[in-house]
């Protein structure tokens, strides 16, 4: 069975929760093969070996010393030289970089922004904000796909994870652009976004940039928050955590809809939450056709309701 590439996502050894869905995906195509840049690796291993990755591929963490260059060429050599079935990374701005990259060094298609993948290779997409789905398959070369982040459910199965050292010769051109400084991006006691199995988000219903209404259902859900366009695009939230087709895709067990309306836009982003629960004072806004719980309603007068009795019984 031929191996396909999983380019893996991680901070500090803990590996991020889009890579366990990318395995998924790989174990339907062939053999999974996780490729780790950067140290942590050996910390990582358990989680790569939980969701099916049979083999790991290390390579120096100098790789990283640049911008995206040297992994596409690392990747490139891998697909080579392991005669891959396919290369899978997260469909990131800085991955779907690579992915181009990747495929250019190969002569190989490449596809982004990938909602779903099959046995044969032939990806989803979801456009028009979900409206319409389109399937495509790279007829080229191997196939390079870059897959939305919480699109996919990550299925545990065990795998080897033997892990393997790799190197490559960076090559000039490659080493063009160079990282001169990393500064940490402060975090507060709340889950991230992308990463949360809860996520309380506010839209245009809020009212204002007083968002305390929504944090604090959140803080006692334990939940991350989020925020609609109409919200971002009005300045009561940072762009960072907008929730949609142009923002982040999350797929939480529980999404708290206050005060938002259902746009498609924002549909796009949320849709595939396993359990989703509206508040809006509109009893004909679209996000109730989505909703698994549906409550017509002032916000302000039902989350903070809410968010009291969550504490009584805690």
């Amino acid at each position: 069975m031929a191996e396909v590439l999983v380019l893996v996502d991680h901070v500090d050894g803990q590996v991020k929760k889009v890579t366990a869905e990318l395995l998924t995906v790989a174990r339907r195509i062939g053999e999974p093969a996780a490729v780790w840049v950067g140290d942590g690796a050996e910390s990582g291993k358990a989680g790569l070996a939980e969701f099916g990755a049979e083999k790991v591929y290390v390579a120096s963490s100098e790789l990283n010393d640049y911008v995206v260059a040297p992994k596409a060429e690392l990747l490139a050599k891998l697909a080579q030289e392991k005669s891959a079935a396919a290369i899978l990374v997260s469909a990131t701005p800085e991955n779907k970089e690579v992915a181009g990259r990747a495929a250019v060094k190969l002569g190989s298609g490449v596809l982004t922004d990938v909602v779903d993948v099959t046995a044969e290779a032939v990806a989803e997409h979801s456009i028009f904000g979900g409206a319409t789905i389109a399937h495509a398959r790279v007829r080229t070369g191997v196939p390079v796909v870059a897959v939305r982040p919480n699109s996919i459910p990550a299925e545990p199965a065990t795998g080897a994870a033997a892990e393997e050292t790799v190197s490559v010769e960076v090559s000039d051109a490659a080493k063009g652009a160079k990282v001169v400084e990393r500064v940490a991006q402060e975090k507060g006691d709340r889950p991230e976004l992308t990463e949360a199995a809860v996520v309380v988000s506010g839209g245009r219903g809020v009212g204002s940039e007083d968002f305390t209404v929504v944090e604090q259902l959140a803080d006692a859900l334990g939940a991350a928050v989020g925020a609609s366009r109409a919200a971002v695009d009005a300045g009561w939230y940072p762009n960072q955590f907008q929730v949609g087709q142009t923002g982040k895709t999350v797929s939480p067990n529980l999404y708290v809809a206050l005060g938002i309306s259902g746009a498609i836009q924002h549909r796009a982003g949320m849709q595939t939450s396993k359990n989703i629960v509206a508040v809006n004072k509109d009893p004909e806004a679209p996000i109730f056709e989505l909703a698994d719980y549906g409550v017509v309603g002032d916000l302000h007068t039902v989350a903070p309701q809410l968010t009291e009795e969550i504490n009584k019984r805690k």
